[in-house]
Parts: C-alpha cells; sequence; structure tokens
C-alpha cells in the first residue's frame, strides 16, 4: 500500500490506525488457524492412543471440522470439553489430553479405564469440570490433587480407589460437586472438606470408610443442598449443629450405625425436601416441632424409632413421601395424616402399629404407594385409596385386616402390584382385579372365595391363592394366561382334572396345585413347560401314570406327586431333581438307577410295588428272590441242573475273554491318562477310571459327577469328573485348574484332602478322600436331621453338639484360608452343599471350583460375573462382583443361621432369603428362642444356640467392614463352646461384642453390635 500525498496530519492519523488493524487483523487469523491444526493433530493422537476405536471413524484428518464432532465442545473455535461416554474404552487416559490448552470439561464417565489416577491431567490448567466415574481405576486418591486449582465438578464415583479421602481436596475452594460415592475407600473421612464452602453436592455413599462421626466442619456448608453419606459406617450422634446446613434439600445418611434421637436441628432446614435417615439406631419420639418444616420427603426407614405416630405430621402439608418403616412404633396412624394433600407414598412396614387406618387416605392426595405390611391393623382397608387413579403399589400383608377388598380396586388400572397376604380377608375378589394391568397378585392365606376367572390380565406373572376357599374347575381358557410364571394355589377346593391347556404355558416356573380335590391323570404332553422349576400335585386324587414326557422338562428341580393314585412305574428318565416325593401312591417296579444316589429315603415310602437295588432306600430289593431261588419256584431240580452248568461253562469261557481284553484296556487306559499326584498313592489311573460308571454315582454339583470309587486298602474315594465331552468346555477346564491349584497347596484338617488329578484330552477327574456322612444339606434339609448311620440300623440325629462342631470346623478351615495362606484364598461358594461330614461328624470345606486368590491381603477382585447360591451371596458382590474375604463371611454367617434354626438359605418369601428374614425379626424386636430349630432345643443349649444366631447376624451384616474376621468367627465359637461362666469377659474382638453374646436368651429384643474391625 502506498501513501497518497499530501495528507494532512488527521488524514495521516486515520491512515496509520486503518493499517495497524488490518496488520493486526491478519495475524490474529493466522493464530487462530495454527491453533485449530495443532488442536486437530492432538485429537487424532487421542485416538491413536485409544487404539483407533470405531466408535471415532469420523475422527479423520481430512474431516477438519472437529468442533463439530459430537465429542467434542468448542468455544470461540477452540476445544473446551472432550466428552467419551459409555464408550468402551480400555486405554488409561491419553497423556497428550492437557495438550489441549483450553480444555475446561473432561468426561470419560461409563468406561473400562484401568491405572491409577491420571496426575497427567494436572496440566490442564483451566480444567473445572472432571468425571472419571465407572471405570477400573486403581490405588488412591493423589494427595496433591488440590493442583486442579479451577476444578468445580469431581467425579470419580463407581471405581476402585482405596485410601483415605484426601484432606487436599478441602483446598478446592471452587468446587461445588464432590462425588466419590461407591468406591472402595476405606480409610478417613477429612474435617477439611468443611472448608468448601461454595459446595453444593456432596456424595461419599457406600465405601468402607473408618469409623467415624459426622464431621462438625460440614454443618458450615451453608450452600450445600445435597449430601449423600449412606452405608459409610457413620456413628454416633447426628450433631445438632446440622440446622446450619441451611441450604439442604437432599439428605441421606442411611444404612449406618447412628444413635440417639433424631436432632431438633434437623427442622431448622426450611428447605429440606427428601430425609432418609433408614437403617440406622436411632431411638426416641420423633420430635414435635416438625411441623415447623417445609418438608416435602421424609424417609426414617430401618431404625430403632419408638413410640407413637406424632399427630403433628398432619401439619406438614408439603409432604409428599412418608416412610416409618422397619422401626418400633406403636399406636394408631395419626387421622391427620390421612388428610395430607401431596402424600404420594405413605410406608410404615414392619412396626408395631395397631387400630384401624384413617378413612381418607387417598381422597385428598394421589397416593402412589401405599405399604403398611406387617404390623397389627385391623378392620377394613380404606375405601379411597385409588380414588385419583395414581395407586401402582398396595402392600398390605401380614395384618389383621377383615372384610371384602375396596370394590373402587376392580377399577384401579394403574395398579401393578396388590400384596395382601396373611390377612382375615373375606368375599370374592372384585371382578374388574383379575382382568386389570397387575403384575404381582398375592392373596394367599385369606378367606377369600370364588371361581378362578376365565380371563386374566394379560401382563400378571404371579397369581398367589394359596391358603383360601376358592372352588371349582381350572378353566380352560387358563391357556390364555401367557406370562404367568408362578401361579400357587395350594389348600383351596379346587376340582375336576388338570386341563391339558394348562401345560401350554411356558414362562411357568412353580406351579403349586397341592392339597386340592383334583382328579384324572395328568396330561399326557408336557414339553411346553419348558421353563418349569417346581410341581408340586400332592394331596390329591390324582390317577393313571406319571407321563414319560416329564423327563423332558429338563430344568425341573422339585417335583411332588404324593398322597395321590399313581401307578405303572417310574419313568425311566426323568430330569435332574433335587427334591423328589413320590410316596403314599401306587407306583411298582423298580427305583431308576439315577435316583437312587439323588434322592433320600422319604421319597418313596407307602408305595408296596417299589423295589430298589440299594438298601440306603429302605425298600424292598428287586434281586430278593434270587437270594431265596426256592421261594415261589416252579422249576424242577433237573432243568436246575442244566442251568447252573450251561452259565459255568459261559462265564468261565466269559472269565478268559475279559481277563484278555482287560489286560489290552489296561495298557490303553496307563497309557492314555495322565496322573498328578500330591502324595503317595497305593492305586493308578486304572483302578480309578475303572470304577466310574454309572452305579457309583453318588451325586452332582459345580461343573462335575460325583463317584464313589472303592480301592483296596483305602476303602472309598470321591472322584469328581469336570467333563466327558471331546470338545472341553473352557469354563468347565478353568475350573478344573483352579481347584487344583488350591487344594493342592492346602494341608488342613478341615478342607477336603485332594490325592491327585488325572486328565486327558476329553475327561479331567479330581481324585479326593471319600467322607461317609456327606454333605451337610442332606442333614439338615433332605433327611429331616437324622439319618441311617453307615454300617448301623439305629438313626443318627444331627443333634446340637454335632452341629456346634461343625461350625467351629468349617470356621477353622475358612480361618486358615484367609489368614494363614499367602496369598488369602476367598472360597466364593460356602453352602452348606459344600460341606462335608466324616464319620465323626467333623466338617471339611469342599468344591474350590470357585475359589479365587488374591493378589494381596485386604485387597479386592472383581470378577467377570456373579456365580454362587441364591441366599449365601454378600451383597456387594451380586452388586459389584467384588470379592474380598467378606464374602465368605457372610456366606458362613448364613450356614450358622442354618444350623441354629433348620431353615434352609432360601427361606422366606420370594424377596428375601433367610439372613433378610433373621435380619427382619431382629428389628422387630422377635424372642429368639423362638427362631431356633424347635426339634432340637434343650434348655442345655439355648446359651450356645443363641450365641451362634446372633454371630450369624454379625457375619451378614450388609457392610463388609460390619463383619467379624474369621479369626474372630474362630473365637466367638469357641467361647460359645465354651460356655459364658464368666459372665460379661472380653471376648479379645475389636468392638464390644459382649452385650450380643452373652446370656441373652430371655431379652425380648436383640441388640446387635456390629464389628468395626476388618
Amino acid at each position: 500500500m502506498t501513501i497518497p500525498a499530501p495528507l494532512s496530519l488527521v488524514q495521516l492519523t486515520i491512515y496509520s490506525l486503518l493499517t495497524s488493524f488490518l496488520i493486526l487483523s491478519h495475524a490474529g487469523s493466522v493464530s487462530q488457524s495454527q491453533l485449530h491444526a495443532q488442536e486437530h493433530a492432538v485429537l487424532l493422537n487421542i485416538k491413536l492412543h485409544l487404539q483407533n476405536p470405531p466408535f471415532l471413524t469420523h475422527w479423520t484428518s481430512s474431516n477438519t471440522s472437529h468442533c463439530l464432532w459430537p465429542e467434542i465442545t468448542c468455544t470461540r473455535g477452540s476445544v473446551t470439553g472432550l466428552t467419551l461416554v459409555n464408550a468402551s474404552i480400555t486405554q488409561t487416559i491419553p497423556p497428550s489430553l492437557c495438550n489441549l490448552t483450553n480444555l475446561t470439561h473432561v468426561d470419560f464417565s461409563k468406561n473400562f479405564i484401568p491405572g491409577g489416577f491420571p496426575t497427567s491431567l494436572y496440566k490442564c490448567s483451566k480444567l473445572e469440570y472432571l468425571d472419571l466415574s465407572m471405570n477400573n481405576f486403581v490405588g488412591f486418591i493423589p494427595h496433591d490433587i488440590h493442583r486442579l486449582v479451577n476444578l468445580q465438578h469431581l467425579n470419580l464415583g463407581s471405581t476402585n480407589f482405596t485410601g483415605d479421602i484426601p484432606a487436599s481436596v478441602g483446598a478446592l475452594k471452587e468446587l461445588r460437586y464432590l462425588q466419590l460415592q461407591y468406591c472402595l475407600l476405606n480409610g478417613t473421612f477429612p474435617d477439611e472438606v468443611g472448608n468448601l464452602l461454595n459446595l453444593e453436592f456432596l456424595d461419599v455413599s457406600s465405601n468402607f470408610l473408618l469409623p467415624s462421626r459426622i464431621p462438625s466442619s460440614l454443618t458450615r456448608l451453608n450452600k450445600l443442598r445435597f449430601f449423600h453419606m449412606f452405608g459409610s459406617n457413620l456413628v454416633g450422634e447426628i450433631p445438632e449443629a446440622i440446622g446450619g446446613m441451611v441450604a439442604l434439600e437432599n439428605l441421606d445418611i442411611s444404612q449406618n450405625n447412628l444413635t440417639g434421637k433424631i436432632p431438633s436441628g434437623l427442622f431448622m432446614l426450611k428447605n429440606l425436601s427428601i430425609l432418609y435417615l433408614y437403617n440406622n439406631n436411632l431411638s426416641g419420639e420423633i420430635p414435635g416441632m416438625v411441623e415447623a418444616l417445609n418438608l416435602t420427603d421424609l424417609d426414617i426407614l430401618q431404625n430403632n424409632l419408638s413410640g407413637k405416630i406424632p399427630e403433628d405430621f398432619g401439619k406438614l402439608q408439603k409432604l409428599t413421601r412418608l416412610s416409618l418403616s422397619m422401626n418400633s412404633l406403636s399406636g394408631e396412624v395419626p387421622k391427620s395424616i390421612g388428610r395430607l394433600q401431596s402424600l404420594i407414598y405413605f410406608h410404615v412396614f414392619m412396626n408395631n402399629l395397631s387400630g384401624t387406618l384413617p378413612s381418607d387416605f387417598g381422597l385428598y392426595s394421589k397416593l402412589e404407594s401405599f405399604q403398611v405390611a406387617s404390623n397389627n391393623f385391623k378392620g377394613r382397608l380404606p375405601e379411597n385409596l385409588c380414588y385419583h387413579g395414581e395407586l401402582f403399589n398396595l402392600t398390605v400383608y401380614e395384618n389383621h385386616f377383615t372384610g371384602e377388598l375396596p370394590e373402587s380396586l376392580g377399577n384401579c388400572s394403574s395398579l401393578l402390584d396388590l400384596k395382601v397376604y396373611s390377612n382375615e380377608f373375606s368375599g370374592n375378589i372384585p371382578s374388574g382385579l383379575w382382568t386389570s394391568n397387575l403384575v404381582n397378585f398375592m392373596a394367599s392365606y385369606n378367606n377369600f372365595t370364588g371361581e378362578l376367572p376365565e380371563r386374566l390380565s394379560s401382563s400378571i406373572s404371579r397369581v398367589e391363592i394359596s391358603y383360601n376357599n376358592f372352588y371349582g374347575r381350572i378353566p380352560r381358557e387358563v391357556s390364555s394366561w401367557k406370562n404367568v410364571v408362578e401361579f400357587k394355589a395350594s389348600k383351596n377346593y379346587l376340582n375336576g382334572s388338570i386341563p391339558q391347556e394348562l401345560t401350554a404355558l411356558p414362562k411357568l416356573t412353580k406351579l403349586l396345585l397341592d392339597q386340592n380335590q383334583l382328579n384324572g391323570p395328568l396330561p399326557s404332553h408336557l414339553i411346553s413347560w419348558k421353563s418349569l422349576v417346581t410341581l408340586n400335585l400332592s394331596h390329591n386324587q390324582l390317577s393313571g401314570q406319571i407321563p414319560a414326557s416329564i423327563g423332558l422338562l429338563v430344568v425341573l428341580s422339585e417335583l411332588d406327586l404324593s398322597e395321590n393314585q399313581f401307578s405303572g412305574q417310574i419313568p425311566a428318565i426323568l430330569p435332574r431333581i433335587t427334591k423328589l416325593n413320590l410316596s403314599s401312591n401306587f407306583l411298582t417296579g423298580e427305583i431308576p438307577i439315577e435316583l437312587e444316589n439323588s434322592v433320600d429315603s422319604t421319597s418313596f415310602l407307602n408305595n408296596s410295588g417299589l423295589c430298589s437295588d440299594t438298601p440306603l432306600l429302605n425298600l424292598t430289593l428287586c434281586n430278593s428272590s434270587l437270594q431265596n431261588p426256592t421261594k415261589g419256584s416252579s422249576w424242577s431240580p433237573f432243568l436246575v441242573t442244566i442251568l447252573v452248568v450251561v452259565a459255568f461253562l459261559l462265564a468261565l469261557s466269559a472269565s478268559l475273554l475279559i481277563i484278555k481284553l482287560h489286560r489290552k484296556r489296561k495298557q490303553g487306559l496307563e497309557n492314555s491318562w495322565k496322573l498328578i499326584s500330591f502324595q503317595r498313592l497305593s492305586f493308578t489311573e486304572s483302578n480309578i477310571v475303572s470304577s466310574m460308571t454309572e452305579h457309583n454315582i453318588i451325586g452332582s454339583g459345580g461343573f462335575g459327577t460325583v463317584y464313589r470309587v472303592a480301592v483296596d486298602g483305602l476303602g472309598y474315594l470321591a472322584v469328581k469328573k469336570i467333563s466327558g465331552d471331546r470338545k472341553l468346555d473352557r469354563k468347565l477346564e478353568t475350573s478344573f485348574h483352579a481347584e487344583v491349584k488350591i487344594l493342592s497347596n492346602i494341608r488342613h484338617n478341615n478342607i477336603v484332602k485332594l490325592l491327585c488329578c488325572i486328565s486327558k484330552e476329553d475327561s479331567l477327574l479330581l481324585v479326593y478322600e471319600y467322607l461317609e456322612n456327606h454333605s451337610l444339606d442332606r442333614w439338615l434339609h433332605k433327611s429331616d436331621s437324622s439319618a441311617v448311620f453307615p454300617g448301623s440300623t439305629h438313626h443318627v440325629v444331627l443333634d446340637w453338639p454335632k452341629r456346634l462342631r461343625i461350625a467351629i470346623g468349617v470356621a477353622h478351615g475358612l480361618c486358615y484360608m484367609h489368614h494363614d495362606c499367602s496369598p488369602p484364598i476367598v472360597h466364593r461358594d460356602i453352602k452348606t452343599s459344600n460341606i462335608l461330614l466324616d464319620t465323626g461328624f467333623n466338617a471339611k470345606v469342599a468344591d474350590f471350583g470357585l475359589a479365587r486368590m488374591l493378589m494381596k491381603s485386604g485387597q479386592f477382585n472383581t470378577m467377570s460375573a456373579v456365580i454362587g447360591s441364591f441366599g449365601y451371596m454378600a451383597p456387594e458382590y451380586v452388586q459389584t462382583t467384588r470379592v474380598s474375604v467378606k464374602v465368605d463371611v457372610y456366606s458362613f454367617g448364613v450356614v450358622l443361621l442354618e444350623l441354629a434354626t433348620g431353615k434352609e438359605a432360601n427361606y422366606g418369601d420370594e424377596h428375601s432369603s433367610l439372613a433378610e428374614w433373621a435380619w427382619r425379626h431382629v428389628h422387630v424386636g422377635s424372642n429368639i428362642e423362638e427362631l431356633l430349630d424347635h426339634d432340637f432345643v434343650e434348655p442345655s443349649c439355648l446359651d450356645e444356640m443363641c450365641c451362634v444366631f446372633k454371630l450369624g447376624i454379625m457375619c451378614t451384616a450388609i457392610l463388609p467392614a460390619s463383619r467379624p474376621s474369621m479369626k474372630e468367627v474362630v473365637n466367638i465359637l469357641l467361647r460359645c463352646e465354651e460356655g459364658f461362666s464368666s459372665g460379661e469377659r472380653n471376648l479379645g474382638l475389636g468392638y464390644d461384642a459382649v452385650p450380643l453374646l452373652k446370656n441373652s436368651k430371655r431379652e425380648s429384643r436383640l441388640h446387635v453390635v456390629d464389628s468395626d474391625s476388618d
């Protein structure tokens, strides 16, 4: 550009400014272009680090408009945000990430990112938002995390971080959101968190933190709106100064060990909308000043609150959710609560409430969930519960309600769950209920009457009407019940035959029609029952033969056809039945061989025409006529002589042939099988393999079939065959090697002894010592706790001294695995069927196919899938697949409860287990004596039985950190066996266990003191 002349001074000044603007504009354009190119290169480098995942195929060098990529956020043309959520990333955080110099927002949540905390992020000097939740990070949260000085949002939840919450977090002055929930943090909670004066959201729930009080410093957080710290080992009282957290809207400190009264300071929180205090040890009446609150959600579940529900709840006009469940509240429900206009949830189940319910419930508010189960209510249900058509859950079981169900429920199309069982209801079911949108209809144990409906809701999956007065035939239209999973109609007055249409329900898993008046034969075609697990038709007048098609029901495990008029032979092929009862019929013929070793002697009683090849079933021996050939024989002596001579010659020829073939077979066996011995043996692999016949099968479990093999000089051995296919299943092979690796290194009297393993291409064998009394579950649950002792004719009872000895033996075995093995061993499948008993009822832990070695003591392993048995699995294992030694402690606690109560691990309703049943009785203050096994309760054993029951409660605590170690368990059991003659002595535990374990069988309530030691 040339300067025109002449120019005035003003013109020259304007020209100079214009020229400078053009030069700067050009320079800025060049700089922006360079930044764009640099950021594009960084993004391609990030893609390369992540190994070019398919979801980033649009990240290419030619596609330079990266600000338009959905994973990228730009501000003024520069990358400020990167979001790679739920993308199955398995690589570490890219170290070049902070080369995006303007980055403020990073979100890598819901992936599988490994390694420790990525300290390379410290270079992101402008970072404000960081979400690394739901990944596989391990190690500690770094103590210099305060270097992220501009951070406003930090989410490290659902990871594997351990140790402390670092005090340096308190230096992140700009932080507004802090989320550390569902980690493995097992250290301390720092007071310095109270320095985060801008904090609005704090969630540190479900960790294993050391026991601590709610830090008083938190009460300074006057901007905090959301505070969750449930299941984090809080102890002590809720501080009165909590009223200083004036902005709180959502407070959840449930599932801890908090004690004392609900502080009046809580009721200064005028913005509080959600309050969860359930599953603590809070006591005292709810303060009367609650009417001063502006609550919209109050949930005080599962505490030890006592006294009456205050009438002042009726003043909480904005209350939408009220739950006082699982406490010790008594008296009537105030009528004022029924008039609350915002109430949508009313939960008071599992208390000691009584009287009639206020008739206004549902009339003024749009009730959605009404749960008053397990109380002492009487009278009729309120008529207007579904007045506004919003009710979806009505749970009133285990009360004393009478009369008919409200007719209005028949028009309640929103209702999904109706649980009214165990009351005194009568009359007909409102007709509209059968065809509404119900999913669960549970009305057993009442006095309902009427006939079964021809039409049923297409959405219903559970129909339970047992122990009522229903009558008439099962309608042929039952074939339309396509989505029914469970149909329970025991103990009614149903009659007629079982229609073929009932067998057309493909989703049916449980069918109970016992104790009715059904007659005629079973339908011949049962193949459509492909999902059926339990079938009980006992105590009817059914006749004819048991159809052979029952053998095609591959998942059927419980079959009860007892107390009927069935005749003919037992089908030759039956599924793998675990509980079978065919007693009291007219069956004939020989017991199928596969049933002889898998059922007990009570399965075939009162069938005079049945016989067996084994004396264990207490039936006539099928070959008894051969033992007394003259009885009933019409053959002449000459004919018998000829037959004997011919038989001798044939036997001699066969013997010579067998000897020749045996030599060849033995040579072939020795060449094809590989034996690995773990001690000196007196047998070879051929001795084992040749004896593995179908007749020697004694059971199956886990991944294998178990044989009983006789060996000269050793008696019997147990052989587990893992697989018999040419193509070995990888899971089976892994299970085999896991068991070999563990058992070959274990030497303990309470752990089953592995003698050797034998393998070849298509089979894997484990050879153990044989334990004559089989598994504990057979004694506890399959033989009424008694059986014929081997080699004897008298019955042996599994009395309490034997049970306690078994518990101590198993505890010793687990203690050895957890504390004496390096690294420690987690069995992961402790249950009564995996506890074997020798002739002296000494217990030995068996079946290590699921066991895993922990990398280091105290660490967790994460499994790829949850494998185990219902009722025995620890809750944290089910939810997170994380494994620690406390998983075994939980399972052993269930075994203790089984020994003390005689009930099975899956005892309870469809939603609970034995452990949950026991804890429920703890919370409602049941007398322990009434929970014990009544067949074996003796005055001399009550102290020990109460002790073991309480120890089972401790071992099945929800929080792993609250469960005792196996060393502590052994110590307690030994003291139980010795008795408590010395009174309140110290048991050497890391907590005061005396109130739990001293003589307290007469106490009306069970006071549980959870362990804090690990």
